[in-house]
């Protein structure tokens, strides 16, 4: 059975630090790329950071760049979204997918999504005090 999983959700006070993890069963991740996206309450879906699966490119969205960092551990078929200096307004449910199109542009598959291959079921973050 395929699936991707998120872990690492939870409630954070402004300034924390959260890591994210997207963990794959039933499939390996080296040929895909992987991207993390959320949804807020009333908010359309944003593509918050993408990366490549070769590794070689990343995408951020504004609202994140300098605090956030997507990494992956192909070993452990797993790709994190470490999070830093959090803020109210990243309160949202978190969700990975998987792209195994060969998309060349991390940017491509944050903004247009256009193969999406697999989705995760999400996990929280909520930052509040």
């Amino acid at each position: 059975q395929v699936n991707l999983v998120e872990s690492g959700g939870g409630l954070v006070q402004p300034g924390g630090s959260l890591r994210l993890s997207c963990a794959a069963s039933g499939f390996t991740l080296d040929y895909y790329a992987i991207g993390w996206f959320r949804q807020a309450p009333g908010k359309e879906r944003e593509g918050v950071s993408c990366i490549t699966s070769s590794g070689g490119n990343t995408y951020y969205a504004d609202s994140v760049k300098g605090r956030f960092t997507i990494s992956r551990d192909n070993a452990k078929n797993t790709v994190y979204l470490q999070m830093n200096s959090l803020e109210p307004e990243d309160t949202a449910v978190y969700y990975c997918a998987a792209d195994g199109s060969g998309i060349a542009h991390a940017q491509t598959m944050c903004i247009m999504y256009p193969n999406i291959d697999y989705w995760g079921q999400g996990t929280q973050v909520t930052v509040s005090s």
